[in-house]
């Protein structure tokens, strides 16, 4: 039987990639569009700034989690056509799913902790204006 170490990761310094075999890898933390695997990325977020506030970001092949760890966010969901936007406000300990193909942004009520999983594939960020 072979011996494996196990050790704690840094979530806040390191992603996850959950690779389609079953295997997890530990990367620097970099959100690359054209990887084609679920990621888990952590982070801390003091200012709007920190989430891309002035972005609106979509997932094209998958949806996202997005949970508050600690703090508070705002998740605004771009319009659809003639529909209205929407927003919901995620207090510490709590989750929401933004479905495949929805633009989406993150504002700050408070300094934050933030997990999303995504499947990063496809993902592009345009302006906000």
């Amino acid at each position: 039987m072979t011996a494996t170490t196990v050790t704690p990761i840094d979530l806040f310094a390191s992603f996850l990639r959950l690779h389609r075999d079953g295997h997890v890898s530990v990367t620097p933390q970099e959100f690359d569009p054209a990887w084609d695997a679920w990621q888990v990325m952590a982070f801390h977020a003091e200012t709007d700034a920190d989430v891309h506030a002035d972005h609106w970001e979509v997932h094209e092949e998958a949806d996202e989690v997005v949970a508050c760890l600690s703090g508070g966010i705002r998740l605004h969901l771009r319009p659809r056509e003639a529909a209205e936007a929407e927003s919901v406000e995620l207090p510490a300990g709590t989750a929401v799913v933004v479905p495949r193909g929805r633009w989406h942004r993150i504002e700050l009520t408070a300094p934050s902790d933030i997990l999303s999983v995504t499947l990063p594939h496809g993902s592009r960020l345009e302006p906000r204006i």
